[in-house]
């Protein structure tokens, strides 16, 4: 080899190609890492030593403790992390997850939320441990104004009396927290802007709780007791364990999908029964006195059906969807019932003239089950799959 190609060779070798690319590639490439990794970077040179510390995107998450065993070094390693931010970070932090797997860890917390609103956090993510004693929000969350997506799980959210909404706010996601009826209402209202709201909480609100956000695009909750405001633009909405109230507290279907009109994407599940439609005395209803034209959607999830009167009541939620393209239910099974051989009436003139596909779970050929699965294929005449 000529001493020239030898020259060649080596500087090819030593050449730092990822060091000289730009720095925004650079940070793309970081924030696709987990942590970890991103810290790791430091000792490659004194080049990569704080590249790290101008990354607006950080995670914090299990990540970090798998390797962990001892509860005691999971608490001291977050410490150490949370303090080299604090030294170290330089510039905003537009986005922060923390996942982090047990309470003791929470106590350190407040000054890494209180950093986090001193550098401009708009995306939120605290996923806290739902078991064990819940961790109080500290009131320096609440003076998030740029905050536009919030995501908090177990935690106790307890705004202080002077916090009147996050203006910016699009996107909020509750799961497994403790707020009482009337803060709820307060912090949903307080959102303007509010397109996407979701409501996972685990124990039983002891009011109504109404929704008042007409920019909401979708909904997904496990509310029990709803009164939902109208939310012209609402395209998708998922409901379990539910039910809506008017002012009387009485339960009306009509009235509930009255506020809906651009409604999309409909998806049901863990609903015991779907009676919830009015019906003449000793008659199965066969049509709602409404349709939902935009319905294009529709998910029925952990439903039994495993009456022919439930059958009834599921087929006379979909005839009013009359452009459904796209069906899923999954059977809940776990309901023992006596053997029915009756027909399913009613539905002879029922089409199903968009619906091209269809996708069944947990049927186990109980004759309901049948005598809706053969409905289906009989009224769907462009189906395409199943």
């Amino acid at each position: 080899m000529s001493p020239n190609l030898k020259k060649q060779c080596r500087q090819t070798l030593t050449t730092d190609v990822l060091s000289n690319l730009p720095e925004n590639v650079i940070d793309d490439i970081l924030m696709c890492l987990p942590f970890q990794d991103v810290a790791r970077t430091s000792i490659l040179s004194k080049k990569w030593r704080y590249i790290w510390c101008r990354l607006p995107k950080l995670m914090l998450d299990e990540t970090l403790w798998t390797t962990q065993k001892d509860l005691r070094s999971h608490n001291i390693y977050f410490t150490k992390i949370i303090f080299n931010i604090f030294t170290f970070h330089s510039g905003p932090i537009t986005t922060f997850t923390l996942c982090i797997p047990h309470s003791g860890m929470c106590t350190k917390i407040d000054n890494l939320i209180y950093f986090l609103f001193r550098n401009g956090i708009e995306h939120l993510f605290l996923r806290l441990p739902t078991k064990g004693k819940p961790y109080k929000l500290p009131s320096s969350l609440f003076t998030c104004l740029h905050l536009k997506h919030l995501i908090l799980e177990g935690c106790i959210i307890l705004p202080p009396p002077s916090f009147k909404g996050f203006d910016k706010l699009t996107s909020l996601e509750l799961r497994g927290v403790k707020i009482s009826s009337e803060l709820l209402e307060s912090l949903i209202s307080g959102c303007p802007l509010l397109e996407h709201l979701a409501l996972k909480i685990s124990y039983t609100l002891r009011n109504v709780i109404e929704i008042n956000a007409p920019n909401l695009k979708s909904f997904d909750g496990n509310i029990r007791s709803l009164c939902l405001k109208p939310i012209p633009l609402l395209e998708k909405l998922s409901l379990a364990h539910w039910g809506w109230y008017d002012g009387a507290n009485k339960f009306c279907i009509t009235k509930f999908f009255e506020f809906f009109s651009a409604l999309k994407h409909l998806h049901f599940s863990n609903i015991i029964t779907l009676k919830f439609v009015p019906a003449v005395a000793g008659e199965l209803p066969t049509r709602l006195p409404f349709q939902l034209n935009h319905v294009k959607r529709l998910y029925l999830f952990g439903h039994c059906l495993c009456k022919l009167c439930e059958v009834s009541y599921a087929l006379c939620l979909m005839r009013s969807m009359p452009y459904l393209q796209y069906l899923e239910i999954e059977v809940n099974n776990s309901v023992v019932v006596a053997p029915e051989s009756h027909e399913v009436e009613g539905f002879s003139d029922l089409t199903f003239d968009h619906l091209m596909e269809i996708k069944l779970d947990g049927f186990i050929g109980r004759n309901p089950q049948m005598q809706l699965i053969k409905l289906l294929l009989a009224k769907s005449p462009v189906l395409v799959r199943e």
